[in-house]
């Protein structure tokens, strides 16, 4: 665990201390979210072997999927980044306080989302302009995933408590296992029994054939056991934060819920909006035929690890200045935004050049129909150019989050990919096809990114926390 106790002890921090933290700490969160991207691609490619209606009917759900799972997560951070806060000021106590009516607001919250889910999951491929022989897959594929988000919203919970308190190292590790058991679960569940050559030696290998279904059974499968150990680990194991042996209420009370709204609640509806803009976007490429479809689904889950380590360096981003907000040390949480933010944009930048040039065996590895192959690898190289100004507003949004600024990073953002992306998408997709699509997305991304930039060289954000 990095020694982020130099952030509250008041001990002068150099440039180079605060590089080491911001690595250290970034180091097990980019491992944890490409263990989340490895999940994605894993379904991806063992679904794609299946067919093109299989393909676009995971496709299809997908974008409205993140929009649940996002909801669920934002509303986590209402309270993480109040539990960083309190760390940071060595009020363990209030720590604990805060996590105890987390557990309870969380659960009772995506409860409330489930309904909404599963009252929607019948009708949604239908309005999202689906075909008949996609639309019945792409509902049990969403009813599964929704019926499970209060243990998914519990994994989401316990990561986001481990991070802000510095401990990147369970999260991360607990995420790699997620990945070798989402692996296992879908290889028995997606495909029917068969026979497995090895040598001259013939194996009869059990399966449920289930298909779709299976892919998501055996996802959240994997989500469910590492949710349990998430939780078991925060509330028994972590030292500074446990539950066990410290007995406290879990009653609501209105400081706490009342700040975490003000966090989560625009990060909430900015999530739903942006979300909203997506599902716009697979309204908009559906017309152009199954295939690109699929391959906009495809491309999306490929284009993913560009940003995984954005999203790493982010979670960093969230803790170290959450830390050193907590700690009233202003001048360490404005060097560590910048710190991040560089990082995440060199970072990014490299991974975009690995995407350009490797984006033909991506998309082969994903699914063996050559027409979608062609579109996927075209989008893939399109968006390539715009992942370092993607990796100032993601790594950005995570330093304005820590002092809990999330309002006008919240209003950057959708504004940003409803009044640029989306009417651009619909001016380019007539006459360029899935490529107009992506074309709008990477002009979008390097426009939020700039905005992104100013706030955060402003200082604005320092001055608005909670």
């Amino acid at each position: 665990m990095a020694d982020i106790s130099l952030i509250r002890s008041g001990a002068p921090l150099s440039f180079g201390s605060q590089l080491r933290l911001t690595l250290q700490l970034s180091w097990p969160a980019m491992m944890a979210q490409l263990s989340s991207i490895m999940m994605q691609y894993i379904d991806a490619a063992m679904v794609g072997r299946l067919g093109a209606d299989d393909s676009a009917a995971v496709g299809l759900v997908s974008t409205s999927l993140w929009l649940f799972w996002g909801i669920c997560s934002a509303v986590t951070v209402g309270f993480s980044v109040q539990v960083a806060h309190r760390i940071g000021a060595s009020d363990h106590d209030g720590a604990r306080r805060i996590l105890r009516q987390s557990i309870v607001a969380c659960l009772l919250f995506s409860l409330a989302v489930v309904a909404v889910g599963a009252a929607i999951a019948w009708p949604l491929p239908v309005w999202l302009g689906g075909t008949e022989a996609v639309c019945g897959k792409a509902s049990l594929y969403f009813l599964v995933f929704v019926l499970a988000l209060p243990l998914l919203t519990m994994n989401y919970l316990g990561g986001a408590m481990l991070r802000c308190v510095g401990n990147m190292k369970v999260p991360g590790g607990l995420n790699v296992m997620m990945c070798v058991l989402d692996i296992i679960f879908n290889f028995f569940l997606i495909f029917p029994t068969r026979e497995i050559g090895l040598g001259s030696v013939s194996l009869t290998v059990p399966g449920a054939g289930l298909g779709v279904l299976g892919a998501a059974l055996g996802t959240v499968s994997a989500e469910i056991v590492t949710a349990g150990l998430m939780m078991w680990f925060l509330c028994t194991r972590e030292k500074t934060i446990r539950l066990k042996g410290h007995p406290g209420s879990f009653r609501l009370t209105r400081q706490v819920i009342g700040k975490a709204l003000r966090i989560s609640a625009p990060m909430t509806l900015e999530h739903a909006v942006i979300c909203g803009a997506q599902i716009a976007v697979t309204v908009i490429v559906a017309p152009l035929g199954i295939m690109a479809i699929a391959a906009n689904a495809f491309a999306v889950t490929a284009e993913s690890i560009c940003y995984m380590p954005g999203y790493g360096i982010g979670d960093a981003a969230t803790t170290l200045v959450g830390q050193s907000y907590g700690a009233q040390r202003m001048d360490v949480a404005r060097r560590f935004g910048y710190i991040t933010v560089g990082l995440g944009m060199v970072m990014m930048t490299v991974m975009g050049v690995i995407m350009y040039v490797c984006a033909p065996w991506v998309m082969e590895l994903m699914t063996p129909v050559g027409a979608i192959q062609t579109l996927g690898v075209e989008s893939l190289r399109i968006e390539a150019f715009a992942e370092p100004m993607f990796a100032a507003a993601i790594v950005s949004y995570g330093v304005m989050v820590g002092v809990g600024d999330s309002i006008v990073p919240a209003c950057m953002n959708f504004g940003s990919i409803w009044l640029v992306r989306l009417p651009l998408a619909a001016l380019l997709a007539p006459t360029m096809g899935l490529a107009g699509v992506w074309t709008a997305m990477c002009i979008e991304l390097c426009f939020r990114g700039a905005i992104f930039l100013w706030r955060l060289l402003s200082g604005a954000w320092l001055k608005k926390g909670i």
